[in-house]
Parts: structure tokens; sequence; C-alpha cells
């Protein structure tokens, strides 16, 4: 009996110990996916989700977009959130007439809230492809993201912060995913046959075509990079598929002069009269950028032949003209300019070029040797003297002939209101006799030397 007894009392605790061992592991089990559902979600976890989403209303885009780093399931509510009607009038705000947020703080603009919502959206996104959903549905339920969708294109933020958004989205791609976009773009503005009309119309004809072209296409496409390599690519991706001719027309379309009035493109600026950096600072800029070796896909020969398409855009621009635009692009293409017309024979016109170069340093107040080393540089490319002295002799009638011709019209009393005839006599006179002085200190120097 007292084994028995001894016997059975060892037996039921062990029994009772190996139940109660599983019931404490089904119980953890349990308390631990609780505990780990509960870590994602912290205490939004008692929320219900419309009481979630409530909360949300009260947080800055920028909360929102930390709150979505701290768990795949806040993520998930915050799509959610997103693709409610509540969502989209939180986020995709359209007050893009104001530069100031309404009961927001000094300061904050709606441009600074759509590169917010650019980063909530990379925060909670998953491929690439899903950029296409995004952008199309901004575009269905933001009318001022549209191309036509704005009836005050130049007084609204919309093109703007539809950029800035697609920059931060597209931040890190490679090009064949950011072709994707922009074909995806072009599908959904219709842009290569709005552009198709303009390059084949009268320029001047389509001017509000025109202008809502280079707001898109500007604030879109290319006006919020950082990086002068994702600013090429976009801009290649605009010209490239079109002939030179086009091209041209297009770039000046993008980037040429506009009237301060109704901001349509000015296409007479380079034809009637000289023009000022301001005006032509934007072409000079956008012809760097492709020159510029990030842009793989522009030759040198490329670039040349797009800036003389363009100086014939609408018609022959005044060669002062030319010049200032060749000095604002640069010394490497001024000279390729230059030297392309020389190796092709056009000594007289190359010649004609550095008269109005030094004219433009000396009205522009640009130093006058740079004129004169640049002349010397192009001297070199010629491969014979005989070819280097009629490339100066050319010069030298150059100075003259446009000093007669606009002596004549001064002598002839044929002055407007601003005596411009005089005025440029003086800048010519004084531009060649200085362009002399640098060429006299240069022969000085090399033959003390």
């Amino acid at each position: 009996m007292t084994s028995t007894v001894r016997t059975s009392y060892t037996l039921i605790p062990n029994r009772k110990y190996r139940r109660s061992n599983r019931r404490s592991k089904q119980h953890c089990s349990i308390s631990d996916t609780d505990s780990q559902s509960l870590s994602t979600l912290g205490y939004f976890k008692t929320l219900p989700l419309e009481i979630f989403q409530m909360v949300l209303d009260y947080l800055s885009v920028k909360d929102i977009s930390m709150l979505s780093m701290v768990s795949k399931t806040v993520s998930n509510r915050l799509v959610n959130y997103i693709s409610t009607p509540s969502g989209n009038r939180r986020l995709l705000l359209q007050d893009f007439h104001n530069l100031e947020l309404p009961g927001k703080r000094e300061g904050s603009s709606i441009l600074e809230h759509y590169k917010s919502l650019g980063d909530l959206l990379v925060t909670i996104r998953g491929e690439p492809n899903s950029l296409k959903r995004i952008l199309l549905i901004l575009c269905l339920q933001v009318s001022c993201f549209k191309f036509n969708g704005c009836p005050s294109p130049l007084h609204c933020l919309g093109l703007q912060c539809y950029g800035i958004f697609l920059q931060i989205l597209t931040a890190g791609w490679d090009e064949l995913e950011c072709h994707r976009v922009f074909n995806f773009l072009c599908e959904l503005s219709n842009l290569p046959r709005k552009v198709q009309t303009v390059v084949s119309s009268r320029p001047g004809s389509a001017r509000k075509l025109e202008l809502r072209i280079r707001l898109f296409c500007r604030g879109v496409l290319l006006n919020h990079w950082i990086h002068r390599s994702d600013s090429a690519f976009w801009l290649t991706r605009i010209l490239k598929p079109w002939p030179m001719v086009n091209q041209a027309r297009l770039l000046y379309i993008l980037f040429g002069p506009v009237s301060s009035l109704d901001g349509h493109v000015v296409w007479q600026k380079m034809i009637e009269g000289p023009t000022d950096e301001t005006s032509l600072k934007g072409l000079a800029d956008a012809i760097k950028l492709l020159y510029d070796t990030e842009a793989r896909e522009w030759t040198a020969d490329d670039v040349i032949s797009l800036v003389d398409e363009l100086s014939v855009v609408p018609r022959e621009w005044l060669m002062e003209n030319n010049a200032r635009l060749l000095i604002l692009s640069g010394n490497n293409i001024c000279f390729t300019f230059m030297a392309s017309k020389a190796v092709n024979g056009r000594t007289v016109e190359l010649a004609r070029l550095i008269v109005f170069l030094a004219l433009v340093c000396e009205k522009d107040l640009y130093c006058m040797d740079w004129a004169v080393k640049m002349m010397q540089k192009v001297c070199k490319v010629f491969s014979t003297p005989g070819e280097r002295n009629n490339f100066l002799r050319s010069v030298e009638n150059a100075f003259a002939h446009m000093i007669m011709d606009i002596l004549q019209s001064v002598l002839s009393g044929d002055r407007d209101e601003e005596d411009s005839s005089f005025l440029n006599l003086f800048h010519l006179v004084n531009a060649q006799a200085n362009f002399h002085k640098e060429v006299l200190y240069l022969t000085m120097r090399s033959n003390t030397v």
C-alpha cells in the first residue's frame, strides 16, 4: 500500500506537469502572436480603422511619411487611407494658385507639400511599375496636372508640383525605367502630337499651344533635377525623336525669350535688334547641358549643328545675337562652332563673327583679350600660312565695312528715337580700338619672350 500510494503520488504530479506544459506553450504562442501584432501597430491596434484614419487627418504629410516606416502593417493601413475620399482630399491639395497653403504656417508652400507627398509614396510603394498607376490617378483627379487642365497656366503651380513629385519618385532609377515613365507621360498628355503641330506650323501661329508645351515640359520634366545628367536625360528624351531643324524650333519654344505680358514665345526677338543676356541665357544653358560629356547621346557635331539651325529660327538672326549666344555658351562651344566654320571654308562669315564677338565684349563689359585669344586659337585651325593671313585680312575688312556702313547711316540722318546708329558706331569704334590694343599687347609680349 505504501509503495502503491507513493507510486500514484509520483505519477499524478508528472501527468499534471505535462498537461500544464502543453497549455503553457499554447498560451505563449497566442501571446507571442498578439505581441507581434501589437508591436507592428503599437497603440493604434486598439483603434478602429475609421478612428485611425481620423488621427491621420491631424498629422502633417512628413509625419505620415515617418509613420509609414514603422512597419509593413502600418504602411498597409496608410495605403488604404490614401485610397479613401478623405485621404485624397487631405493629400491631393489643389490650391495651386496661392503661394501659401491656407491654414498653414507662413512659408509652408504647396510645392513643399507635394515634395513631402513624394517622400511618403517612396516609403510605401513597392516596385517602380506602380508609379504609372500613381501618375494616372493624379492626372485623373487633379485637373492642374493635365496638359490643358488649368485655365490660367501662367499663375498656376500645378505642373511644378507634378514635376517635383515626379522627381522625388524617380530619384535613383535607371534610364530604362525613366524612359518608360517618359513614354507613359507622353501617352497621358499626347505630347508628341502637340509638338508635331507646333514644329510643323508657322512660328507663332499656335501661340497658346507653344506656351502649353513650354510650361508642361519645363514644369514637369526639366526644372527640378539636381544633377545635370538627369536634366540632360529628360531634355534628350524631348528633343531626340525629331529632325535637327525641328529640334532647333522646339529648343527655342522651351528656352527662348517670352513676353512679360502673356508669356508667349517672342519669335522676332533675335531678328529685329540686339537682345540682352537674359533673353539668351536659357538657350545657352540648354546648349551647354547637351554639350556636356554626361549627355552621351549628343556628339559635338550634333550640338554645333543644333546651334547652327537655331541661328535661323524663325529666320536668320542678327550676328550680334549669334555672338552673344556663343559667349554665354562657353569657350568650348564657341571655339568648336568657329573651328567648324574655318574647316568648312566659311572665312568671311567667321571674320564677321570675330568682329561681333569684340562688339559684344565691348558692350557687355567682357575682357577684350578673350576675343583676341579666341581669334588666335581659331587661327591655328587653318592648315597653311596663306589661309591664316587671308582670315586676318578678312577680320580687318569686316571691321572697316561695318564701321563704314554704320557711319553712312549716321550721316544720312536716318536716326531713330534712341539714336541707335550713332550708339552702335560709338561701341564699334571702341571695340576695334580695344581689340587692336590687345593684339598689340599680345604681339609685344611674344616678341619680348
